[in-house]
């Protein structure tokens, strides 16, 4: 008998395949698929159980489960509200009574379900709650895999945050608390009002009511140390990091100079009067354009001007101190959206453009007023090619560690390109994307070279903000034939395109 060679046969049976009707194919498939699955969740148990088994027999071999410091209540109802047991004549599988874990855990603790709540969620419980529970018992109460305290191997905190681990030089500063465990000040399924830091930060109460539970502030030395200014009510972390800083007294990064110069308070502040600031102007704007004259210049001044930048500064910015350069109060993203709905909306979709919902909105925006429309920084495609453009060269200041952009008008991170892999056209006289050729800009009638053939720019492809795919392509659409097809309705001949676009 004449044997075939294994290509033969892989031939025939692709062959065969052939002959079977597709449907039947994929469904064969989906049950090899399903069978794998299913083998692979459910644990074989070592000895054949009855499918009746009841709690019982279970804690004869399993009776470490039921005893602890602190014990699982759902241990009490039985290991079959959680489990259930499968038997096919000599194999038993045990198996949980939902195919994830976490549904197992809403079956009792639905008011920990992340898709019914409206504030921000500690990500491990959205959908991973055995990353910090053990579901049976723990020398921790909660039954926590291990303690919120100590150092990096026994903070259970610490396995996701680095927070109180760096080295914070000769100059830095560490909050005590740090030591006390991190439920000292955070409850970490506590949820509410998005924007709170309360509720954003999981913290046991609002600040500064918060950081008074440990710092009283009638001390003497605290008085001192805030120039004999009301702070009592003001939030001490417009100021100061609640972990740990680079500078001393747990400092924010950047500071505003007079407040940063001990003795230059007296240039904003009068001495108080019946426990209430009192400004050395007669309000906060004229304070600050005592100083900043250039900016007030600016916002009056500017063609395109920006109204949030008519009220007060301290609208926007922190007087004292902020995380960030520019002093936002809270954030160079945040900021703009408390005002900007709309855009706020867009963080929504599942694909951020990085300068957007990241770096700050100041990276393509001029937040005082400008020339542009939008307050863009550019006009048209030279505002996306600052960045992605082949003639774009960042420069790089050494002395802080940062790139700028836009004549030094805007700072980045010295990683900025390398960390989110911005992308580089290879552009050559305006052609060259998406594919060899392609113009990025309008193209001009070959019988008129005055008149546009086709309008053309970077936003016609591109979102400037959000898609829900990659590519942030307009519409939210998918980068296949069909978003080309738009403007190229003849695949034949792709020069032959919808004029006016």
């Amino acid at each position: 008998m004449r044997v075939l060679p294994q290509s033969s046969l892989l031939r025939m049976k692709v062959a065969d395949h052939r002959d079977r009707p597709l449907a039947v194919v994929i469904f064969l498939l989906f049950l090899l698929v399903a069978l794998l699955l299913s083998r692979a969740s459910a644990a074989v148990h070592p000895v054949p159980l009855d499918k009746n088994v009841d709690a019982a027999k279970c804690l004869e071999c399993h009776e470490d489960k039921s005893k602890g410091k602190f014990v699982h209540s759902a241990i009490a109802t039985g290991c079959l509200s959680c489990h259930q047991v499968r038997t096919n004549k000599d194999t038993t599988h045990v198996t949980l009574i939902s195919a994830v874990p976490y549904k197992v855990c809403l079956s009792c603790h639905a008011d920990k379900d992340a898709t019914q709540i409206k504030g921000h969620v500690h990500p491990p419980a959205v959908r991973d709650c055995l990353k910090c529970h053990d579901p049976h018992t723990s020398d921790n109460k909660f039954q926590l895999l291990k303690a919120t305290s100590g150092d990096k191997k026994d903070n259970l905190c610490l396995t996701c945050h680095e927070v109180g681990t760096k080295d914070l030089g000769k100059n830095g500063s560490r909050h005590a608390a740090l030591d006390m465990g991190c439920e000292t000040c955070h409850t970490t399924h506590k949820t509410g009002e998005i924007g709170k830091t309360e509720f954003d930060f999981h913290l046991t109460k609002a600040t500064p009511a918060l950081c008074l539970d440990c710092h009283d502030a009638k001390s003497a030395d605290l008085q001192k140390a805030h120039q004999n200014q009301p702070f009592a009510t003001a939030d001490c972390l417009t100021c100061h990091d609640p972990h740990e800083s680079a500078a001393p007294k747990l400092m924010a990064k950047f500071l505003h100079p007079p407040f940063a110069d001990k003795d230059g308070c007296s240039t904003c502040h009068a001495p108080a009067k019946d426990g209430k600031v009192v400004l050395t102007q007669a309000n906060v704007k004229d304070l600050c354009v005592t100083c900043h004259s250039d900016k007030a210049e600016l916002i009056e001044k500017a063609k395109v001007q920006h109204p949030g930048a008519a009220g007060d500064c301290t609208d926007c910015h922190s007087p004292h101190a902020s995380r960030q350069p520019g002093l936002p109060k809270t954030n160079a993203v945040d900021i703009c959206l408390g005002c900007h709905s709309d855009i706020a909306d867009l963080a929504k979709k599942s694909v951020h453009h990085q300068p957007a919902f990241t770096q700050g909105c100041a990276t393509c925006h001029t937040p005082h007023g400008g020339e542009n429309d939008h307050l863009l920084r550019a006009k048209g495609n030279a505002l996306c090619l600052e960045c992605h453009g082949p003639d774009s060269v960042p420069q790089k200041l050494e002395a802080e560690h940062v790139l700028t952009i836009f004549d030094g008008k805007v700072k980045l991170p010295e990683d900025y390109y390398q960390k989110n892999q911005v992308a580089i056209l290879p552009l050559r006289y305006g052609l060259g994307h998406p594919v060899a050729n392609h113009p990025v800009g309008d193209v001009m009638d070959p019988a008129n070279i005055s008149r546009v053939k086709t309008h053309l720019a970077c936003l016609s492809c591109h979102q400037p903000h959000a898609s829900a795919h990659a590519d942030l392509l307009v519409k939210d659409q998918q980068n296949n034939m069909a978003f080309c097809d738009t403007c190229h309705k003849n695949r034949i001949n792709m020069r032959d395109t919808t004029s006016g676009n």
